[in-house]
């Protein structure tokens, strides 16, 4: 068998983990969530007017602070709404799980196992952020 085939076959096993499959369920819970996808694009929106406004010459100060209300407003909502919520914690429990997958990897590759955090996220495991 060879690398790419043993490649597939991780891919798979993966694929079936839980931890992928809660993510998928989360993607496509926060995806078709109308409200959520309506005010993430307002909130889009709402940043690009604010960066308009702020390039002029004369700005409008009353404008701005408006602007600025509406996208704070919008990004509470958007950070408080439950598919976002999910969909930040599955990735961040596949993230996890990503890291200490290849960790095992380079475990096996290099016979050294990562102890201690070097303060470079390239060569770390996983689980100390």
């Amino acid at each position: 068998m060879n690398i790419f085939e043993l490649a597939a076959q991780l891919g798979d096993a993966l694929k079936n983990d839980v931890r992928l499959k809660r993510l998928e369920a989360a993607k496509t819970a926060y995806e078709s969530d109308p409200e959520l996808q309506k005010a993430l694009v307002e909130y889009g929106v709402q940043q690009q007017a604010l960066q308009v406004e702020i390039t002029r010459e004369e700005r409008d100060t009353l404008l701005v602070d408006a602007i600025q209300t509406r996208i704070d407003e919008l990004y509470k909502y958007i950070m408080e709404h439950p598919a976002f919520a999910e969909l930040n914690e599955a990735q961040a429990d596949v993230n996890v799980l990503m890291n200490e997958v290849n960790s095992t990897i380079t475990f096996h590759i290099t016979g050294e196992k990562p102890s201690s955090c070097t303060h470079d996220c390239s060569t770390c495991g996983g689980g100390c952020h």
